[in-house]
């Protein structure tokens, strides 16, 4: 696989054309740039050697592909800890029942949190990436 991946370092268009037909069938799009395809080529030959993705992924993926979104089942519980850098400094925030606790402070709601960080009106939760329902 090494060989592999280093030839594809030095080759030119026409030699990634050829390695795209051997590998994926089928000619490359004329837009593709080289670069681009040295990635997708060698990201093929791991895959075949490695494995390739796992089942989970390739589900994910394909309902991606249909337009499926995903579905937000994260439910906070007490003991959790969300993280989030802001300015360069990591915060913590640990998930109580019923709160949050920052800083040796608990606030009644991340967007109480958020507010502190930031000095400006967020909503707590899409501040810290969840969707609008999780809430402790």
């Amino acid at each position: 696989m090494s060989r592999d991946l280093d030839d594809l370092a030095g080759a030119d268009r026409p030699a990634l054309a050829q390695r795209w037909v051997s590998l994926l069938g089928g000619v490359p799009p004329r837009q593709i740039s080289t670069s681009l395809m040295r990635r997708i080529l060698a990201f093929e030959i791991q895959a075949r050697a490695l494995g390739g993705l796992s089942a989970s992924t390739r589900n994910r993926l394909a309902s991606l592909a249909e337009g499926s979104k995903r579905p937000r089942s994260r439910r906070l519980v007490p003991g959790g800890r969300l993280l989030r850098e802001w300015n360069g400094v990591t915060h913590v925030i640990e998930v109580m029942e019923g709160s949050y606790f920052w800083q040796g402070k608990s606030y009644p709601s991340l967007s109480a949190i958020a507010h502190a960080i930031t000095g400006a009106h967020w909503s707590g939760p899409r501040f810290f990436g969840l969707a609008q329902g999780d809430q402790p």
